[in-house]
């Protein structure tokens, strides 16, 4: 449909109340927007930073399942049939009753900002890290979430539920069930969000910068990455499993890694506009951010609908 909607309704302090409430609050703004617009028939979500977890969040709580009926399956067929889908997300779904398209993400820390220079403002040094550990409080449960502190009543941290069907929540299945994933990251001059947790890639997969392309048509765009998934050896116990900050990072990777993702490198270096990265990559306000023009340009390009 030739329709778009901009989310208004995790602005300002909101930001500090936990991606679960904000989650909540987008997936109730959802419904209500397509409950107005009967004629709806497909749903994209188009995120930036800390939107993309809300977002992720959003679209476990508006999943609905198209599961097919199972005839003539006997207990044992049936057990066999859940292990499979909780070991292989499905692909099958809608979002909020819409046919989910695009799932697009900039500039999101989908790994959380506790591991080691996942937040290029601390520069990499560990006494810095440890401080903002400490610190995380000040932004509220939000922080807490990104610095996987959140571990209640033997819960694993929420971002870690994030990477499964956790209970009631399909949030990898509902990832799935979209046609497209793309994460758009920084390659530099982000100094509030890193590579590695933007794109979903640990150090060894990052592009190098003699893959670098120059593109006309986009000149920020520096590196595509086709959509492939990882035949991972993948089991929704590691959630649990996982305790210090390198282990909850494999399994995020691990687990998000079973679907395709596309990865779209973004570089500023040469933009007067690059200490602002983060806020240029979608041009968040026009009179500082316009050079991250073309990367926009370049999501609508690639738009499926």
């Amino acid at each position: 449909m030739g329709s778009s909607a901009g989310s208004g309704c995790n602005s300002a302090t909101r930001t500090f109340h936990g991606v679960d409430v904000m989650g909540r609050r987008l997936a109730d703004e959802v419904i209500s927007v397509v409950k107005c617009r009967p004629e709806l028939k497909k749903i994209s979500f188009v995120a930036h930073s800390l939107g993309g977890l809300i977002a992720r969040y959003a679209i476990a709580l508006l999943y609905e399942n198209e599961t097919a009926t199972q005839t003539d399956c006997n207990e044992e067929c049936e057990k066999d049939v859940n292990d499979a889908r909780r070991n292989q997300p499905t692909g099958r779904g809608k979002i909020a009753g819409l046919e989910p398209m695009n799932f697009i993400t900039f500039a999101t820390p989908h790994l959380g900002t506790r591991s080691h220079k996942q937040m290029p403002l601390l520069r990499g040094s560990y006494r810095l890290e440890k401080m903002a550990f400490r610190m995380s409080w000040l932004a509220g449960r939000s922080g807490k979430h990104l610095f996987l502190k959140d571990i209640e009543e033997e819960k694993p941290p929420l971002l870690l539920q994030m990477v499964t069907d956790y209970g009631d929540l399909h949030f990898i299945s509902a990832l799935r069930s979209f046609k497209r994933r793309v994460a758009y990251s920084n390659v530099c001059g982000d100094f509030i969000v890193g590579l590695r947790t933007s794109s979903i890639r640990r150090q060894h997969e990052l592009p190098k910068k003699q893959d670098f392309v120059h593109d006309g048509k986009y000149p920020h765009v520096v590196h595509v990455e086709k959509p492939k998934s990882q035949d991972v050896d993948f089991s929704d116990a590691m959630i649990y499993q996982a305790k210090t900050t390198s282990e909850m990072e494999e399994v995020m990777l691990k687990s998000l890694n079973r679907i395709p993702w596309e990865r779209v490198d973004v570089s500023f270096k040469k933009s007067r506009q690059r200490f602002f990265a983060h806020s240029t990559i979608q041009v968040k306000t026009y009179f500082l951010n316009s050079d991250g023009a073309d990367v926009i340009f370049h999501m609508i390009d690639h738009f499926i609908y």
